[in-house]
């Protein structure tokens, strides 16, 4: 479960990001901490002015440069990545750990952009998924961009697309063998058609507020205490937030809000917004109510449910 975060915390973290203190990565925790101590992107946005995009961005970003850290890179990576390339770093999240490091120091010796870095994770991640490496090529990152460029110029009818792809390939070719493979290309003008197979749709959740919550339904108010201690506390198993559900109990879900992660043993109420005290509408609706059972420390700055 996530910590807590204090009220004196969260405005330290809030005046960091809005007085812009320290650097990128500094900014990417801070983001990380709000959110994880319940504030929403479009909260931390009206508190600093960092736009929800750009908030993703860091705190993604940050995670892989951390990676980087652990596997103890070379200072002058470090440094260098400290400058602002957190867009360059995003693009290397689909890695893992060791691909992220190699691509890493390739991205700082040619100075990629954001978008050569997309396409080098992209050649990278490809390449890893080959049954076997390809012959004369190697599972040098660099070699992965050859080869990529080495494939798609052999599927070109245009010389001038072809020789494009043949002139990159040659200033990635780590390998000298990759090199031969490409250079080939200048004289064998044989076209290839490629066949791709069809694309697979693949959805990476990047923040946790995208993880929907299954929660077991109590009932509505009014409510005695022992249908509330009667509904089975339910047991979540990672890394899919897979739920074994109880015969005889009702569910629904709860967006993945921090302050429904944070929830230890939560059950959901239905009530009508009249009967809430301090609703911020002045329209009667009918509202789920999530309660924390777990939570049993009084707080002056929360509601607890009473009998």
């Amino acid at each position: 479960m996530n910590e807590p975060l204090s009220p004196e915390r969260a405005d330290e973290l809030l005046r960091s990001l809005r007085q812009k203190q320290g650097n990128w990565i500094d900014w990417g925790h801070a983001c990380e901490q709000l959110q994880k101590g319940g504030y929403t992107n479009q909260g931390i946005f009206e508190e600093t002015g960092i736009e929800a995009v750009y908030q993703n961005l860091v705190i993604v970003g940050a995670r892989v440069y951390e990676t980087l850290v652990e596997a103890n890179v070379a200072e002058e990576i470090k440094t260098y990545y400290t400058g602002p390339r957190s867009d360059v770093l995003y693009e290397f999240r689909v890695l893992d750990r060791d691909r992220r490091v190699a691509a890493a120091q390739l991205a700082k010796e040619k100075n990629l952009t954001a978008d050569e870095a997309k396409e080098l994770a992209k050649a990278m991640k490809t390449f890893s998924r080959l049954s076997r490496v390809p012959e004369g090529f190697s599972t040098q990152p660099r070699d992965a961009i050859a080869y990529q460029c080495w494939k798609l110029a052999r599927s070109k009818r245009d010389l001038q697309d072809r020789s494009r792809l043949i002139a990159k390939g040659l200033k990635f070719a780590q390998s000298q063998t990759a090199r031969e493979r490409v250079e080939k290309l200048l004289s064998d003008f044989t076209v290839v058609p490629s066949k791709t197979a069809p694309l697979l749709p693949v959805y990476r959740l990047e923040l946790e507020e995208e993880l929907p919550r299954i929660v077991a339904i109590a009932g509505t108010l009014p409510l005695s205490i022992e249908r509330l201690i009667a509904i089975p506390k339910l047991e979540v198993k990672e890394p899919f937030a897979i739920v074994e559900m109880p015969a005889n109990v009702s569910f629904m879900p709860f967006p993945g809000w921090q302050a429904v992660l944070k929830a230890e043993d939560p059950v959901a109420l239905f009530s009508r917004s009249d009967r809430l005290p301090e609703f911020p509408s002045d329209t009667v609706e009918e509202v789920a109510i999530l309660v924390d059972r777990a939570t049993t420390q009084w707080d002056a700055n929360s509601y607890f449910i009473a009998e």
